[in-house]
């Protein structure tokens, strides 16, 4: 072809641009250029592309750790407690802008994969254990972003309900609790919001890859769901070159290619690729156009992303993150009063948790921690604070600049340098000339001992690397290198160790260089520095001490993002560390005593019944001492109601009672969901278990009413929908904000079912006194089951209750409704 680069105007007919490509061009489109974005062919006019991560903050194109400043936003389960799709939209609306700032046209999110286990690694990114509330908030999520110009990425499609060995294993789901539970969420994005992009996940389903299963991409998301975006691969997570793209998958990402490296041969010998790469390519380009990335191609250059921080962005996250706070336990000790002193302790108290770990994570704006938050709120000389322990996986990592020196080999020449902020650096970019997979990395940094005595150091990497301490080896992650759970099983686990240290500065030296790594992603390379004093053994006594002496104590416990992260499970339910012997040791010398809660998800609290109050504030972005602040004086509504089920052991988790190996986590490369549609609330239900806090539940500073439930008919017919009107009325002395909860309990059914199952739901806010009426639909789906047998979704003639109050297990008022004739919806 003779073509030469030429303007193309906003509407673009796409077609018509597909002719004008060779097959080489149109190969190329199907994989990324880099990390980050899709491949420009300038010759046609087409612009590149570029994508972010992820769900609670935009990234950008740099690292995950280090990388440009950008907002940080409460995480998903944070935002799946407020149970508020309205606040879910203007955050989206607000996220677009944070994209379009980085020169992004695509946010990969967001995260809604079904809450089936409380040990999922990822399970503070998702939404909820209910596929309703989950489908719910990622549709205004959706909405918001897109309608301000950025594609949304719901991801990741699908069966990704744990870390365990997702890049291989298959995860094996029986076809009710597919569709009923883990397909539900992707089928109201995909039909109400109308996603521009869908990403597919690492695991097989079934025994075959998501990234290249026909039924998944074909038959169900474009075929019967309607679906007409693009579909990516979640990064590395594309296994084949004509297979994935016959099968339905666009863009192999990150780039260049490497599973499809071979592609162009295989669409030169056969036609049937060659017509499969055509579609491929009309799905990235249609991408681009709707980006509005052909009308006004955007600088996706990393040197040119903003890191603007917008007030009104401040304000939002700092809303968000109060309303997401549940308020688990008041005894009437909360809100705080004004003026009274305040002891705020604990590893939480000092150091902002605002974030979970993986490719979540970013380089926040700020990071406000809970003592921050309440000296702003009640003045500095009223706060006192101690540590008390520690609750590190891993030890912290230096925030002090580290500067590295590249050489092509040991004791060459260094070719390039380069300075980074912290301590863990993760490579997406090198300077020029240098090759990711094969270099040597000397990183010098100094570290400050406050004081002489015992001093920890330590490595993780993805990659071989070996530490000294002022010129003398002291961590070897070389010689003996083993793959463990850091850098999404990539990196090594943390390997330690201790020197006496003089006071003052000293001089830690890392050498690096990559691995090889199977199924990996080419030059992924990282390393993690530790550096910390030994604890002092009496450092709880000493908490305990400075909490005897204030009228108050907020003991800030909980997790960070090592815990919970992508890429490893969560470590179980008990709390890590010593923390729960804090909370002892504080409430024993302080009765007035808060906790403040800061998790992905439930843990045990053996405390439970000793004290008085219980804030469960998630990891709520980087306003998180400001919203604890607003929330423990009452400034806002800790308004807040689990999105899960909070169990009281493991032995309660509906993944571990049947077979605790091949159920979860899986065993043979297959991880099998005996418990089927048994998850969440649904298996308290049918096992009659207690929880520590049922799904849906809440407190809060005021108090409720929820009467008169009503149906708009008793009697409905196949096809039609019902309303349910209720009124609420704020029985208290504050205005607060309480959710609604609709369920349907079918009474007669062929095929088991829950035995109550959530369909509506209405968050209200009311004034002291404020009565309103909250009108609930219930239509064919929210009476239908999915019949396997019959490829279709089912509601059969009969009876049914609807039940409704404000929590799974707070469910007063119930009236009986009957669908007059069976009612069919068919599947593929």
């Amino acid at each position: 072809m003779t073509d030469t680069p030429n303007t193309l105007p906003a509407a673009v007919d796409i077609d018509a641009l597909l002719d004008r490509l060779t097959l080489e061009e149109q190969v190329s489109l199907l994989a990324g250029a880099d990390f980050w974005r899709t491949v420009a062919i300038p010759r046609v006019g087409i612009p590149a592309l570029k994508v972010s991560d992820g769900p609670a903050g935009v990234r950008g194109g740099g690292p995950l750790v280090g990388g440009m400043k950008t907002a940080a936003y409460p995480v998903g389960i944070a935002l799946g407690s407020t149970w508020n799709p309205a606040l879910l939209r203007e955050i989206g609306a607000s996220l677009a802008r944070e994209a379009l700032d980085k020169g992004a046209g695509v946010l990969l999110a967001p995260t809604i994969n079904v809450l089936r286990s409380a040990l999922n690694g990822r399970n503070f990114e998702n939404y909820a254990e209910d596929p309703i509330l989950t489908g719910k908030l990622a549709v205004a999520y959706v909405q918001g972003l897109q309608d301000s110009g950025v594609a949304a990425t719901p991801k990741h499609f699908a069966g990704n309900e744990s870390e365990y060995q997702r890049g291989t294993i298959s995860s094996n789901i029986p076809a009710r609790a597919m569709r009923e539970l883990y397909l539900r969420p992707f089928e109201m994005v995909v039909r109400e919001a109308r996603p521009w992009a869908i990403m597919t996940a690492y695991n097989r389903l079934d025994g075959v890859y998501c990234s290249e299963n026909p039924w998944l991409l074909e038959t169900v998301l474009r075929g019967e769901w309607g679906f007409d975006g693009l579909v990516m691969s979640d990064w590395g997570g594309t296994h084949s070159a004509g297979e994935s793209v016959r099968a339905g998958l666009d863009l192999e990402m990150p780039g260049p290619a490497r599973a499809r490296a071979g592609l162009l041969e295989e669409a030169q010998n056969d036609p049937a690729t060659a017509a499969a790469v055509r579609e491929r390519g009309r799905a990235v380009l249609t991408l681009v156009e709707r980006t509005g990335t052909f009308a006004s191609p955007r600088d996706v250059r990393d040197s040119a992303e903003r890191d603007t921080e917008y007030p009104d962005t401040r304000a939002l996250i700092r809303r968000a993150g109060a309303e997401g706070m549940v308020l688990l336990k008041n005894s009437g000790i909360l809100p705080l009063p004004a003026g009274a002193s305040v002891a705020v302790v604990g590893p939480n108290a000092a150091t902002a948790q605002v974030m979970g770990g993986g490719s979540a994570q970013m380089n926040a704006h700020r990071r406000v921690s809970p003592l921050e938050g309440l000296r702003e709120a009640q003045g500095a000389g009223a706060v006192s604070t101690a540590v008390g322990c520690d609750n590190d996986k891993y030890l912290p990592v230096p925030t002090v600049p580290v500067h590295i020196e590249y050489r092509a080999q040991a004791g060459g020449d260094v070719t390039a340098r380069e300075d980074k902020p912290q301590a863990e650096v993760m490579w997406f970019a090198y300077p020029g000339g240098i090759d990711p997979t094969a270099f040597h990395g000397t990183l010098t940094l100094s570290v400050h001992a406050p004081q002489a005595g015992e001093y920890e150091f330590s490595l993780a990497s993805a990659g071989l690397s070996r530490l000294r301490v002022d010129g003398e080896p002291l961590v070897d992650n070389w010689s003996a290198w083993q793959p463990g759970d850091t850098y999404f099983g990539f990196g090594s686990d943390e390997v330690r160790g201790r020197r006496t240290l003089e006071a003052g500065a000293h001089t830690v030296e890392v050498e690096f260089v990559p691995n090889t790594f199977e199924n990996g992603i080419a030059g992924f390379n990282a390393v993690r520095i530790g550096f910390r004093a030994e604890p002092e053994q009496g450092s709880v006594a000493q908490a305990a001490a400075v909490a005897a002496q204030a009228d108050y104590a907020v003991v800030c416990i909980g997790t960070n993002g090592d815990w919970e992260t992508e890429g490893v499970d969560r470590w179980g339910l008990d709390l890590p560390g010593r923390q729960n012997e804090l909370v002892g040791a504080v409430l024993a010398a302080n009765p007035n005593t808060v906790v403040v809660l800061q998790t992905g998800g439930p843990v045990t609290m053996p405390w439970l019944e000793r004290v008085p109050a219980v804030v469960q504030a998630w990891f709520p972005g980087q306003e998180a001492g400001h919203a604890i602040a607003d929330v423990l004086y009452g400034r806002a509504e800790p308004g807040g109601r689990l999105p899960q089920t909070f169990i009281a052991s493991l032995k309660d988790d509906p993944t571990h009672p049947l077979n605790p190996d091949v159920q979860y986590p899986g065993e043979g490369g297959r991880v099998e969901y005996h418990e089927g549609l048994s998850t969440g609330y649904r298996h308290v239900d049918r096992s009659g278990i207690t929880p520590l806090f049922p799904f849906g539940f809440g407190l809060s500073y005021t108090t409720f009413e929820v009467s008169n439930l009503q149906l708009s008919a008793a009697t409905v017919g196949a096809g039609e929908t019902v309303t349910a009107r209720v009124q609420v009325k704020n029985t208290g002395q504050r205005a607060g904000s309480t959710v609604v909860q609709l369920y349907v309990r079918d009474r007669d059914s062929r095929l088991e079912r829950p035995d109550k199952e959530l369909k509506a739901f209405a968050k209200v806010h009311l004034a002291p006194g404020q009565i309103e009426t909250v009108t609930l639909p219930v239509g064919m789906r929210d009476l239908a089951y999915y019949d396997d047998a019959a490829r279709a979704w089912v509601a059969e003639a009969g009876d049914f209750d609807v039940l409704v109050g404000q929590s799974s297990l707070d469910l007063p008022h119930t009236l009986r409704l009957s669908l007059s004739t069976d009612w069919k919806e068919a599947t593929s």
